[in-house]
């Protein structure tokens, strides 16, 4: 009895274990992707989920900004076709609109400036109960889908309640849009299927390959296809061919109006452009692997007119702030996921406002578990070991500036050291 209960112990203990384990493989797919492609490609703020917990049927939105940086990786396509969208675990979501800087975005644009921001914002419609790791995404031609901060989602109620009613141009109501002509597309492949099978069978009744293979052999040739199997084939042909025909006549009858595929794409111009007012040039760059910290030594010269403090690093959707200044520089929503925050605040050796026209060089130190959770430390073995991000900026009125932050980086390990000696 006692080898029982430790056995049902560790068996649970197992499934634990393995529940954990597929909850994690559920989400978190970009911890995947490469860190130059996080951290230099396209760098998402100010996204907000509008509900975290959703019915069946119910609708929530997405919005915020990405910045296109400048130091963009020579290994990735430049976004010159981008598709605005969203990644979920399956169809738990359906897609009811999207739109880059107020521009719809049903399509693809062309054609996004390195260096500017642009504005987003999706609405979402729950389809399937259940809790969904949701991202924003801005996919490239020939790279793939950029991955934004992601947060979890719980829809509640029952999937077979889900309809998505539409009207359509000529004014036709179609109740649910995901079953809409399931029938007709059933039934067709009956038809093709039937057809085939026909066709197939016709064959295979008929001696096959060693006879007509002897047949050969003797110079038989003629006797391969018969006026039989001649008539089959154009009958067969006269069918497929009507069934062709007759098919498209009797579509354009009942749907005179269609719409094509959209295979183009549309330009939408960048938020207007406002200068950072700061000019930054990181000298020495390094991360401490033991220590998992990530440490900068940059010249920070303010050429504008008002004194800037710094608030905030943000790199690969992490967020590393400085909690100590007033609370409209934190920025922080409560809605952000909060596994995107660092724990430990950015620290500043001088974090004092740097007045208009002042150059100072200052220690940065990014510290955090975060590098390892989210996976970024593996950019020190990439062939390209450089690191992106942006810094926030804000004046004594709360407003915030943007600058990006970047250059080579290399590994230390000088706590490792330092212990084992």
């Amino acid at each position: 009895m006692m080898r029982i209960s430790v056995f049902f112990r560790l068996a649970l203990a197992a499934t634990a274990l393995v529940v954990c384990a597929v909850t994690s493989a559920l989400a978190h797919g970009e911890r995947a992707q490469e860190p130059y492609l996080r951290t230099r490609t396209v760098q998402f703020y100010d996204v907000h989920f509008s509900k975290t917990k959703v019915a069946v049927n119910e609708e929530f939105e997405i919005t915020g900004k990405f910045h296109l940086m400048t130091d963009w990786p020579d290994a990735v396509s430049l976004p010159d076709v981008v598709f605005i969208s969203s990644v979920s675990p399956g169809p738990t979501l359906t897609r009811v609109a999207t739109f880059l800087d107020d521009e719809p975005a049903r399509q693809s644009f062309s054609k996004l400036e390195l260096g500017r921001d642009y504005n987003f914002r999706m609405v979402l419609k729950a389809r399937t109960p259940g809790l969904a790791h949701i991202h924003p995404t801005v996919s490239v031609k020939g790279s793939g889908p950029l991955v934004g901060p992601g947060q979890w989602i719980e829809t509640t109620g029952v999937a077979t309640d889900f309809a998505f009613p539409i009207a359509t141009l000529t004014g036709e109501h179609i109740p649910d849009l995901q079953t809409f002509g399931l029938t007709n597309a059933i039934g067709w492949h009956v038809v093709w299927v039937v057809i085939a099978a026909v066709w197939l069978l016709f064959w295979l009744v008929r001696p096959l390959l060693l006879p007509r293979w002897i047949a050969l052999q003797k110079g038989r040739e003629d006797a391969l296809v018969s006026m039989t199997d001649t008539a089959v084939a154009l009958s067969l042909t006269v069918v497929v061919l009507a069934l062709i025909f007759g098919g498209y006549a009797w579509e354009v009858q009942r749907y005179p109006y269609n719409v094509p595929l959209q295979s183009g794409t549309s330009k939408v111009a960048p938020m207007a452009k406002i200068e950072p007012g700061v000019t930054i040039n990181v000298s020495d760059a390094t991360y401490d692997v033991p220590g998992r910290s990530m440490r900068l030594k940059a010249s920070i010269s303010n050429v504008g007119p008002e004194a800037l403090t710094i608030g905030e690093l943000t790199t690969a959707n992490i967020r590393f702030i400085v909690r100590s200044l007033p609370s409209e520089m934190a920025n922080v929503a409560s809605d952000y996921p909060v596994d995107l925050i660092a724990r430990t605040d950015l620290k500043i050796s001088d974090p004092s406002p740097l007045k208009p026209g002042e150059t100072r060089v200052v220690q940065i130190e990014a510290t955090d578990a975060v590098w390892e959770t989210e996976r970024l430390v593996s950019f020190l073995t990439d062939v390209d070991s450089k690191f992106g991000g942006l810094m926030f900026f804000y004046n004594d009125k709360g407003e915030r500036r943007i600058a990006e932050i970047g250059g080579p980086i290399v590994p230390t390990f000088t706590e490792l050291s330092a212990a084992t000696q």
